[in-house]
């Protein structure tokens, strides 16, 4: 029986395309000519949709793509006024459509906006040539890419956000079709572990339906790693009709060495076309590796690399040729007689290359790619390359029309290559980083940044740390017993699940990582301590079950009732026991719960049956180091012990392997990760807080690229060889990348209107320190006697209010910024970015009136008051520099700064307001200004106070500035910087109209 509601629906949304239009009058034209009486009622519409909802049925779906497209158009000419995936938007569809509120509220409830950013784009100008048209015309192979993304339970705003990504890398590509020679460079940054090979599989897709015919994706440095691109590719992009190459799928002789047919579980579901690609009005893939055979096993050899033109008088890239022409894909390892193979068989073929549009992907591109020679060491006029890098610039060499995008999670060493050496892979065309995935676990997740919650009022329900994050503080095997007990139960808790009606895909793999050191002496010793322990943990005893049981209930039950009250969960531990046992059965099966990985061969890797694509189930405790820091995904990863340290945030960043997707377990993952207490005197900080830095470095990066992505004029505000300054830099023993990668860029001047300005680097000299003290002379001394209370709003986790006292004064801009300009500092330079943009608000950049100094109190009962230089008394406060380092953490404590912060909102969303004392006009600043005793104890800041009176020399008159929204001119312009380029001999690039 016809399904009348969805055939109408379907013309109706079909017919409507990208335009939303009055759904009620083209639903009855269609039914009075085809299904007359027809109920199309809003109410009938929304009864359907709620049935539908939690199984999603079709009409669910077809809605769900409909409401998607329109929520995601950019620019559409029926809404101008509202932006992409936004409420405004949504709206102005139902507008268009007439509907009703109760059925707009029906809708919202299945087909949720999807209020997650775009990708970041900063980019230099570009001739737009990827139309709409023109991708809508050409569109073979990713249509196909779109429904196996479908098939595999993308959500349709999933869809079109990697459709929009995806968009944004390909249209900064050359045309294919043009005549003119141009290689575009860049760098598309995303997160650990986050979906990077879904966006370039996408990329590759449009890619090769715009006319790109050779498509060089260099995929890890082990073969595993390049057999699971490749694999990936093949099933979702590929397909079989390309795979078999004519070949009978049911002639067991014509299948012989052609790869997945026959020993591949998963062959039924690689992409099938319905037939030859060529034969459909499109182009077949051929491909010039496999998934066991890199491009130097390949038998084919410069034929494969071969075009045939239909037109012979005219070049390849001319449309008659170009999309007529098969396409070439390989997937190869970043490996030194991989790519010279590569090389030299490109080398021996003639003409066609400069006529060959080529795409080349470089998965990891901040691994092995970019050159970590010491430009020191260079003979004189020359630039020496190490091998991996030089053959990737001799593959541009040889493909003039080759356009080279760089993936990795971890861009710093990318941005800092030399943007004036043209052979090299500086992304001097554009820099994209793409949005955080829904359902993405990453460093956020682990850590309870810049929340306002003490700690003493933290649970698992509000706090990240503690519903995920167990510090590891002991000797040795600290813990790791509990580890493995979580590793157990938390086996458990997923077998469960699978028999409570959750998909159990996600559960087919279960994994727990161990990483304590990388010296492979160092993992034989640990595999054997934890296989000891395993069988020594009597799993099945009453005691084991007892210690199970009392973790489940400590641990376990009360994370789980408050972060996934949704998903099932045992009423008791009697009730898990049994899945305890086959959970056991899992991970000790073959007779070893672990698994050493830490070999550096492929062959050392085929032997640990480790590949989670052809591998039914991996049940396994993974011990190792490096090998499993970068590239390698630990599939069903849940439970991990942490407790090796780096000092470069681009490879402890790496190492976060417990970073990614959790469907449907995301509650049980725990992390073991080293505190400052179990680390070695050689370390500096604990992991936790190492990570917790570096994700504000990571966090600031991105921000700082959405400021910035945003046009001025029609035109950029900054290009891909401007963004090196924009790298930031919490804990100064982990740099953002190595030494040799970050020498030629310098921050001149950074504009923060409304913004935080927060030094941190303050000197360690005492005779300096008693300097700045008594250079803030005058301004202290102006603060009054009388505190005034600063009351924030109520907290979302506990509903309370807060309230703080704080000394007040106001002083001039000229009178603050004589103290500012005669400030020493640790290092020399590190406050003048901020000091060149402070000096100008005088009324040549904008006019700044006053300050509105604010010298916080704490607590009644642990303050302790002193003059400072002749002042009132003052609160002093204790900060402690991070060991090793010059600067402090945090100055300024959230509750503080948010008061700081509204205020300066407050006056710009209402500058005609009067300013009282505690309100601020709009051509004021705010500045918390805080006494800092260096120290831990109350002790060190009574030592620091001698009748009434603190010793300058002890005292860092510290300080957080927040400039008036007002503080910037009319081109909105937010940083100035210069940049050393090898071009020019000891030049600088001088951006000075920034």
């Amino acid at each position: 029986m016809p399904d009348v509601l969805l055939e109408i629906h379907t013309d109706v949304l079909n017919g409507m395309g990208a335009n939303p239009r009055q759904f009620q009058r083209l639903a009855e034209s269609i039914a009075d000519e085809d299904f007359p009486g027809a109920d199309l009622s809003e109410e009938t519409l929304r009864i359907r949709l709620t049935d539908e909802a939690p199984r999603g049925g079709p009409l669910v779906a077809l809605w769900a793509r409909a409401l998607t497209t329109w929520d995601f158009a950019n620019e559409p000419r029926w809404a101008p006024e509202t932006g992409p995936r936004t409420d405004e938007r949504r709206a102005a569809v139902y507008d268009r459509l007439r509907f009703g509120d109760d059925l707009r509220k029906a809708l919202d409830t299945v087909v949720p906006v999807a209020h997650a950013s775009g990708a970041t784009v900063i980019a230099r100008e570009h001739i737009p040539w990827y139309t709409p048209e023109r991708a809508a015309a050409r569109s073979f192979y990713w249509r196909a890419y779109k429904s196996k993304l479908r098939e595999k339970g993308w959500s349709e705003a999933a869809v079109a956000s990697l459709d929009e990504a995806s968009k944004a890398v390909v249209e900064r590509l050359g045309d294919p079709e043009q005549k003119a020679v141009r290689q575009a460079k860049g760098l598309v940054v995303g997160y650990v572990q986050s979906g990077k090979t879904a966006n370039f599989t996408g990329v590759i897709a449009k890619a090769v339906d715009a006319g790109y015919r050779l498509v060089i994706v260099l995929g890890g440095t082990l073969n595993l790693l390049r057999a699971q691109t490749q694999r990936r590719l093949d099933m979702e992009l590929i397909g079989q009709e390309n795979i078999l190459r004519g070949a009978d799928p049911s002639d067991i002789d014509s299948l012989v060495g052609i790869d997945y047919v026959g020993d591949d579980d998963d062959w039924p579901k690689f992409v099938q076309h319905g037939g030859r690609p060529s034969a459909q009005r499109a182009f077949d893939i051929e491909r010039l590796t496999t998934r066991d055979k890199d491009y130097r096993s390949l038998a084919q050899g410069i034929r494969a690399l071969e075009f045939e033109k239909r037109e012979p008088a005219l070049p390849l890239y001319d449309p008659a040729n170009l999309h007529h022409a098969a396409a070439r894909v390989m997937v190869v390892k970043k490996n030194k007689s991989v790519l010279t193979k590569l090389v030299k068989d490109l080398k021996q073929v003639h003409g066609i290359l400069g006529e060959l549009p080529a795409l080349i992907i470089d998965d990891e591109s901040d691994q092995a790619s970019v050159n970590t020679s010491d430009p020191k060491k260079w003979s004189q006029g020359s630039t020496e390359r190490t091998a991996i890098n030089s053959l990737i610039s001799q593959l541009l060499g040889l493909l003039p029309r080759a356009q080279y995008v760089g993936y990795t999670a971890t861009p710093f060493a990318n941005v800092f290559v030399d943007p004036g050496d043209a052979q090299d892979i500086f992304p001097s065309d554009f820099l994209i980083s793409l949005p955080r995935p829904e359902g993405y676990m990453g460093v956020q997740d682990f850590h309870d940044l810049d929340s306002s919650l003490p700690p003493s009022e933290r649970t698992v329900a509000n706090s990240q740390e503690k519903a995920h994050v167990r510090g590891v503080y002991g000797g040795v095997d600290d813990r790791l017993q509990e580890a493995m007990d979580s590793f157990v139960l938390t086996g458990a808790l997923k077998l469960f699940r699978a028999d409570h009606g959750v998909a159990a895909g996600p559960f087919r793999h279960h994994t727990m990582l161990v990483h304590e050191s990388v010296r492979v002496d160092d993992h034989a010793d640990l595999a054997l301590r934890i296989n000891t322990m395993w069988h020594q943990a009597g799993y099945m005893s009453t005691e084991g079950h007892a210690r199970l049981a009392k973790l489940w209930k400590d641990d376990f039950a009360p994370v789980s009732a408050a972060q996934a009250a949704d998903l099932p969960f045992p009423e008791s531990y009697d009730e898990l026991r049994p899945y305890v046992s086959e959970a056991r059965k899992r991970i000790g099966s073959g007779g070893n719960a672990v698994v050493i990985v830490n070999g550096n061969s492929d062959r050392y890797f085929e032997q640990l049956n480790l590949d989670f694509d052809r591998t039914p189930n991996v049940w396994k405790i993974l011990v190792g180091g490096t090998k499993l820091s970068r590239g390698f995904t630990i599939e069903g990863l849940t439970v991990t012990y942490y407790r090796r340290t780096t000092r470069q945030a681009d490879t402890l960043m790496q190492m976060g392997r417990w970073f990614g997707f959790r469907p449907g377990y995301r509650d049980l993952v725990r992390l073991y990760i080293g505190r400052e207490e179990a680390l070695t005197k050689a370390s500096t900080a604990d992991l936790y807080e190492a990570f917790e830095a570096i994700c504000r470095d990571e966090e600031l990066f991105r921000q700082q690229l959405t400021r910035y992505a945003e046009l001025v004029d029609g035109k950029p505000q900054v290009t891909p060889a401007q963004v090196p300054p924009l790298v930031a830099q919490h804990l100064s023993w982990i740099k953002p990348s190595a030494r040799n990668k970050m020498f030629n860029a310098e921050l001149v001047e950074v504009r923060s209107p409304g913004r935080p300005i927060e030094p941190a680097a303050y000197p360690q000299d005492s005779a300096a320190l008693r300097r700045n003290t008594e250079r803030w002379s005058p301004l202290l001394s102006s603060f009054s006697c009388e505190p005034v209370t600063f009351t924030n709003p109520p907290n979302g986790d506990t509903g309370l209010s807060r309230t703080f006292s704080a000394l007040t004064t106001r002083v001039s801009h000229s009178e603050l910024l004589a103290v500012l300009s005669a400030l020493e500092w640790e290092r020399e330079g590190i406050f003048q970015p901020h000091l060149r943009y402070l000096v100008q608000l005088d009324g040549r950049l904008a006019t700044v009136d006053d300050w509105l100094l604010i010298s916080p109190q704490l607590a009644q009962g642990s303050r302790v008051e002193a003059s400072v230089v002749g002042s009132v008394p003052l609160s002093l406060v204790r900060r402690s520099r991070q060991t090793g380092k010059p600067s402090f953490g945090r100055i300024a404590s959230v509750e503080h700064q948010l008061a700081a912060q509204r205020l300066i909102d407050a006056a710009a969303a209402s500058p005609s307001a009067p300013a009282g004392s505690l309100s601020v006009g709009p051509n004021t600043g705010v500045a918390l200004l805080y006494p800092v005793v260096e120290g831990k104890g109350d002790a060190d800041v009574k030592a620091a106070v001698s009748r009434g009176k603190a010793d300058p020399a002890k005292v860092v008159m510290a300080f957080t500035l927040i400039p008036p929204k007002t503080a910037i001119d009319s081109s909105r312009r937010l940083v100035r910087f210069q940049a050393k380029d090898s071009r020019h001999d000891d030049a600088i690039i001088s951006v000075t109209d920034l």
